[in-house]
């Protein structure tokens, strides 16, 4: 069970909003308790957070509570060393670099014409600004300085850069900043808002973290609904965010990341941060570290003697790159750059030119490119691994006319059809395979590629993120399958629950 405090110098600090129970003075925060099964999330809006003042003395307590607290004692501390912040945004985005421009002039009522300034006042609240092209340095910094109110001081020397950050707090907003402020806070966590008796319906919450806009999910939406079905009838509040919730994680018992992962993305942040509140987290991000980069993933499993493709590694300064895949492993040959997702980043040569034009065209996005023997198969086995067990397995047919599972054109990607079935039915070595290969990264939830020729068979890649969609991977098992998952986050934060 979460609650989420609001801790003001004094009550009429908060007049201009709506009232809430959540709201507490300076004072009343010195005199509160809470069971310690509860979770509780502070934001401190006291005026001052100068050393030992109260907005100080504040993150201070909480922090020594065990409570989660906005702004923490260390962003406070940073805040105060300009050195920390002023290299912190070395490329400002261009958007803001005009916004700047345009802001750092102003008109002279003498000549009527704009003379320069070389300074540049604004105000962030919830890393969310009130001009658009502002957003990209408001989430940036808010991430980093994580404040409810940042006040930040631009100055140009020989360029643009930033001169000073302090905290804000409601009592030095004007009317319409007021309005801004309550609307970012709204967003910024909408369990102010919510009665007490639904925040109270569940024993633990799940954030799940999707993007709306991604193109290939690796759920749609509705397998997330049936996810949040299944996690509410274990006594789990299931609730989707967004990278815009960055801050609301401590909010929640356990993190499902249901976004496409890699590791510079807010994906592996999140997971980052999830594991440092002591979060039950799936996908974690030792497992995204070790998943998302081939080049890692093919030298552990030959490292540790999982059959797998005949592989080379290949530098960008490498002269005898394309005669050591000639003569290693000939042709058709499939090339790949360590981080692609969904077939893209993928290609396959044919010939020595098809060969060299490919890795000409890999190495401008890599410094290394995997080469792979080419395997022949008429379709990809899929293993569900969770926690070290199967769960689901999958045949992932190849597109039509095409030697990949996805095809991806200029206004659309395809793919090829699909068989799921129960994983007693599968070949005891392509399962065996799949459980050898997770073992090396963790027990989280995995989908294991592989090949099967005869009685060869080779891991060709193990995801961190596999595709769980409504039709497919839940063909056989149906709502067996997100039970099974849902009740693996329950035990687990049962478990954190009891440490």
């Amino acid at each position: 069970m979460s609650r989420l405090l609001i801790v003001v110098d004094r009550a009429k600090d908060w007049a201009p909003y709506y009232p809430s129970e959540d709201v507490l003075t300076f004072d009343q925060y010195l005199q509160f308790s809470a069971p310690p099964a509860n979770r509780v999330r502070v934001i401190n809006l006291c005026q001052s957070a100068k050393y030992l003042s109260r907005g100080y003395y504040c993150s201070l307590l909480a922090e020594a509570r065990g409570h989660h607290v906005v702004p923490s004692v260390m962003t406070l501390n940073d805040l105060s060393r300009k050195g920390l912040f002023s290299l912190e945004l070395e490329e400002l985005d261009a958007s803001v670099i005009n916004w700047l421009e345009a802001a750092g002039s102003a008109i002279d009522p003498a000549s009527d014409e704009r003379e320069a300034t070389h300074e540049v006042k604004i105000r962030t609240y919830f890393g969310q600004a009130e001009h658009p092209d502002l957003k990209p340095v408001a989430r940036a910094l808010f991430e980093r300085f994580p404040c409810p109110i940042l006040e930040i001081v631009f100055k140009r020397r020989k360029q643009w850069q930033i001169e000073s950050m302090k905290p804000a707090a409601p009592a030095d907003l004007g009317e319409h900043e007021q309005d801004v402020f309550a609307a970012a806070l709204d967003r910024f966590s909408s369990m102010v808002w919510r009665k007490p008796r639904t925040r109270r319906r569940y024993r633990f919450d799940l954030a799940v973290l999707v993007n709306p806009d991604e193109e290939m999910p690796p759920s749609d939406k509705v397998a997330l609904k049936r996810f949040e079905k299944a996690g509410r009838k274990l006594g789990i509040n299931v609730e989707q965010i967004t990278r815009r919730d960055y801050m609301r994680l401590p909010e929640y018992d356990g993190l499902f990341i249901r976004e496409t992962t890699a590791i510079d993305h807010h994906t592996y942040r999140f997971a980052r941060k999830a594991d440092a509140e002591g979060m039950v987290v799936i996908d974690d991000p030792a497992s995204i570290l070790k998943c998302t980069n081939k080049v890692f993933l093919a030298d552990l499993l030959k490292n540790n003697k999982v059959p797998t493709p005949k592989t080379l590694i290949l530098s960008k300064d490498q002269k005898d790159a394309v005669e050591q895949v000639i003569t290693d492993l000939g042709f058709p040959v499939v090339i790949k750059i360590p981080d692609g997702a969904f077939s893209r980043g993928v290609n396959k040569a044919e010939d020595e030119k098809s060969l060299r034009a490919g890795l000409r065209e890999l190495f401008k996005q890599s410094a290394l490119v995997l080469a792979q023997e080419y395997l022949y198969t008429d379709y990809d086995w899929r293993i569900g691994v969770l926690g070290g067990r199967a769960i689901y397995a999958c045949k992932y047919m190849m597109v039509k006319g095409h030697w990949q599972i996805y095809q991806h054109g200029e206004s659309a990607s395809e793919s090829g059809g699909f068989e799921t079935m129960p994983t007693y039915e599968v070949p005891r070595n392509v399962i065996q395979a799949a459980l050898n290969a997770t073992r090396l990264i963790g027990n989280g939830l995995y989908g294991v590629d592989i090949k099967q020729s005869g009685n060869r068979v080779a891991v060709i890649e193990v995801n961190d993120n596999p595709s769980i969609d409504a039709g497919v991977e839940d063909k056989f098992l149906g709502g067996e399958l997100y039970t099974l998952i849902m009740q693996e986050f329950l035990s687990r934060m049962e478990e954190n629950r009891r440490r």
